[in-house]
């Protein structure tokens, strides 16, 4: 079974990837505050690169410096200056140094960009994110030229990404961003020719695909980034993710990575529970089976046949290696893992038997609080405190080329938030 790992997977542009593993996408927070790549996040991915993986996806690419995930994503906007193209080159050759592919992930937050980056994100519809806090704005409906625009501004950044080294693009329409939310009629409530209908509310995202690939040719891979389900009541559910999915393989892309949730519920971060399984069609196994998505991705095959990457609760080799063997999955994502052991591919493929899972060992609050984290606004604080150790051992990894182990989650709370307030001043 390890060995089949190791097979190399032949995509349908013709390129290969040299075994079974990707290095899934992770927001980085490592740009500097122009969104233009540093020479920590050369060392990050030179040591991801060294680690096994056939394939690295970066995290989100911003087409767009007013709509940030975070502060301190890369941001490609327009034709990019010189001192752009020459960094982006510098970190496609030391995300590619052990002969991997690396490739870019294209994004727009959408109305999931913070009110500190805007406080009126551009969205396909005014309908504010159900969250406490007051993190982000009143967001302000897109109008089809917009739209319009925005489809070239995603081909045009693909298009300098091949230029400037980088294998291959991922265009992402998951996680609630600004593509996921079109597709999603919660947030899409126009009545235009970009909502209503399913057909409607793909049409954004299909268009970007064939804008991309009139740009960057036949045999430049393309890939998507698409939420299996988003998990809420009267969301995007399983059977449009499914229809959506037929279409992009149409479309001609190379590769489909299935995930699921969104800000308001997040899977995404390992929340537990399916609050919507009924009414998205969730098989029962999937809320306690290891990899997340691997249900939905089983389905799919039945239904497409281009190759599809399943990214979610893979630790153990057995699990990768059966998902596999299944047809479930053709590639593996690994994500959280490889923040604590970035040479995690290497090392299954070595023998390794299972990845560490420090994630419950980093809640703010102990289990036995069962009352305390069944509170909304808790719960997503200590959501979000286990999301940020992993941002914090990202920066040490940048930075000083190892992980952090004596880290504490409030520590890197704290350390994400003095980082981005230092980027957001120097904008």
């Amino acid at each position: 079974m390890p060995d089949l790992l190791n097979e190399p997977l032949d995509l349908p542009c013709g390129a290969t990837i040299a075994n079974r593993f990707a290095k899934a996408a992770m927001t980085e927070g490592l740009a500097d505050s122009r969104g233009y790549p540093t020479p920590e996040l050369n060392r990050l991915y030179r040591l991801w690169a060294d680690g096994g993986a056939g394939m690295l996806l970066s995290g989100n690419i911003q087409v767009d410096k007013m709509h940030l995930e975070r502060p301190g994503n890369v941001v490609i906007e327009g034709e990019a200056d010189f001192e752009l193209r020459e960094k982006l080159s510098a970190w496609t050759e030391a995300a590619t140094s052990n002969d991997n592919h690396f490739w870019a992930q294209i994004s727009h937050a959408g109305r999931q960009t913070q009110k500190i980056v805007n406080r009126n994100p551009k969205a396909p519809s005014p309908v504010k994110l159900g969250l406490p806090g007051g993190q982000f704005g009143q967001p302000v409906e897109m109008t089809a030229v917009e739209i319009k625009e925005l489809i070239q501004r995603y081909a045009k950044t693909a298009k300098i990404c091949q230029e400037t080294g980088f294998t291959g693009v991922q265009i992402h329409a998951a996680h609630g961003y600004l593509l996921s939310s079109f597709l999603n009629p919660l947030a899409n409530q126009r009545s235009d020719d970009y909502g209503g209908s399913l057909e409607n509310r793909a049409r954004f995202l299909l268009s970007v695909v064939t804008a991309t690939r009139a740009l960057v040719g036949e045999n430049f891979p393309i890939s998507v980034k698409l939420n299996s389900a988003d998990f809420q009541r009267g969301g995007f559910a399983f059977s449009e993710s499914l229809q959506v999915a037929k279409w992009l393989a149409e479309a001609g892309i190379d590769l489909l990575e299935i995930s699921g949730g969104n800000y308001e519920q997040p899977r995404l971060l390992g929340v537990e529970g399916l609050e919507a399984a009924e009414e998205q069609d969730v098989a029962p196994s999937t809320a306690s089976r290891e990899a997340y998505f691997v249900d939905f991705a089983q389905a799919m095959q039945k239904e497409i046949t281009i190759p599809i990457m399943v990214t979610g609760g893979f630790r153990s080799r057995a699990a990768m290696a059966a998902a596999v063997s299944s047809g479930a999955a053709d590639l593996i994502g690994l994500a959280r893992p490889l923040c604590t052991v970035p040479d995690g591919p290497a090392q299954l493929l070595n023998g390794l038997e299972k990845l560490p899972s420090p994630e419950n060992s980093l809640r703010l609050f102990p289990s036995w609080l069962s009352a305390l984290r069944r509170i909304q606004m808790l719960k997503t604080i200590d959501t979000f405190a286990v999301q940020f150790w992993f941002y914090g051992q990202i920066y040490a990894m940048g930075r000083a080329g190892e992980i952090n182990p004596q880290l504490k989650p409030f520590s890197a709370m704290i350390e994400v938030e003095k980082m981005n307030r230092k980027l957001l001043k120097a904008r």
